[in-house]
């Protein structure tokens, strides 16, 4: 058995090879791509028969030379780069810090601590291909809200009407379309009815066209606060510049939407993750994507809701004990959670009594999903293990039930 650590970055590796007493049996570094791979396997090779016989630390779960050495049949440990910082500590305490240093740092913590660390999981190449979109699509539709918060703040700034009108609803496809033809005040009181109501059609609304754009009108219409004119013209230009990328982002998500949903609908555990309350084609995706499909990564419920970061931790020294929310998380997949827990509430009664005992007990709202969505997480995990379709009642059996 070999202890592999690789300080992994953009052009190149620094490697450590070490025996089980912590022998160095040898360090280099290595280019990125084919030739630095097949160099790293020679060091491997010299002291190595079989590719099990290696397990390798490194800072990161993904990537081309990630998944070429799980492929290879190495063990890999994806360690947080916040642990291999606290080891660092155990070998110097001047506080130095070099590449060659952090390989070893992390050969020797796969050697002594490899127990503590995950391995990185072997999903399939179509959970991979899932997860790729996913975050994709996930990033997009953040990128798109921090346009829409500038484009509120612009319009705080000289165009309150339009603000007023359209209110939290700028992502709509009629709000970028009016916003379009009226980026300012000047020009939304002069927008006709005929103008008001194509651009509408343009925003895909097909009925109350003219009811609607009479009210939209009356807003642009209506007494306000206004900027300057040549002012005005230079907030209307970022309005126009704003709207022209949110509405493509939009586009661009609508387009990611449609080939994760397909991915996802041919994967083999997209009819149980369906048949789940709560989860849609995105959502299913999106926790699909964060746990993977290794039937092997979680040994058991806790694990997966370890990983999830829905089950609390415990503080306790002497009599103070106290149990918290995880800071330490997949944030996507936490989002993920919340999402689906929430959408749960109208659509499983086993789910929405859970979640009013929990507030009966004064849990705040989010605290009270958090409960949900760790539940859910175990429920998940019981459907999979046992390929089995969602059932309300066994997941969530009733007073009378649960005492039979």
């Amino acid at each position: 058995m070999i202890f592999v650590g690789i300080d992994w970055s953009e052009s190149h590796h620094d490697v450590c090879v070490m025996d089980a007493q912590g022998q160095v049996l040898a360090q280099g570094r290595v280019p990125d791509g084919v030739e630095g791979l097949g160099r790293l396997h020679e060091m491997m090779a010299a002291h190595a028969e079989e590719p099990s016989e290696a397990v390798i630390g490194i800072e990161i779960d993904r990537g081309l030379l990630v998944g070429a050495l799980v492929a290879a049949g190495h063990r890999v440990h994806a360690v947080n780069p916040l642990s291999v910082d606290r080891y660092r500590d155990r070998h110097r305490t001047s506080g130095a810090k070099s590449d060659p240093g952090d390989a070893r740092v992390l050969a020797d913590l796969v050697r002594t601590d490899r127990h503590l660390h995950r391995q990185v999981a072997g999903d399939t190449e179509l959970a991979e291909a899932v997860k790729v979109l996913a975050r994709a699509h996930q990033g997009l539709i953040w990128s798109r809200q921090r346009h829409l918060n500038q484009l509120r703040n612009v319009l705080r700034e000289f165009y309150p009407g339009a603000l007023q009108g359209f209110g939290t609803d700028l992502a709509s496809a009629e709000a970028l379309a009016v916003l379009a033809a009226a980026p300012t005040p000047a020009l939304g009181r002069s927008l006709s009815a005929a103008r008001a109501a194509a651009a509408l059609k343009r925003g895909g609304r097909k009925r109350r066209v003219t009811e609607r754009a009479t009210e939209i009108r009356q807003w642009l219409r209506a007494p306000q606060l206004e900027a300057p004119d040549v002012l005005a013209g230079a907030y209307g230009e970022v309005v126009r510049s704003t709207v022209a990328i949110v509405a493509e982002m939009t586009g661009q998500i609508q387009a990611l939407a449609r080939e994760l949903e397909e991915r996802f609908e041919g994967h083999p555990d997209a009819e149980i993750l369906r048949s789940l309350p709560g989860l849609g084609l995105v959502l299913g995706a999106r926790v699909l994507a964060e746990f993977g499909d290794d039937p092997d990564r979680y040994a058991d419920p806790k694990a997966r809701k370890n990983y999830a970061g829905t089950s609390p931790i415990t503080k306790a020294s002497g009599r103070s004990k106290v149990a918290l929310a995880r800071f330490a998380r997949n944030r996507r997949l936490g989002d993920a959670l919340q999402m689906w827990a929430f959408c749960s509430l109208t659509t499983s009664a086993g789910a929405r009594r859970y979640y009013d005992a929990h507030r009966a007990k004064g849990e705040t709202h989010r605290r009270a999903l958090r409960s949900l969505a760790n539940r859910w997480v175990g429920i998940l995990h019981g459907c999979l293990g046992h390929r089995r379709l969602y059932s309300e009642q066994i997941a969530w059996p009733t007073i009378e039930q649960a005492a039979a």
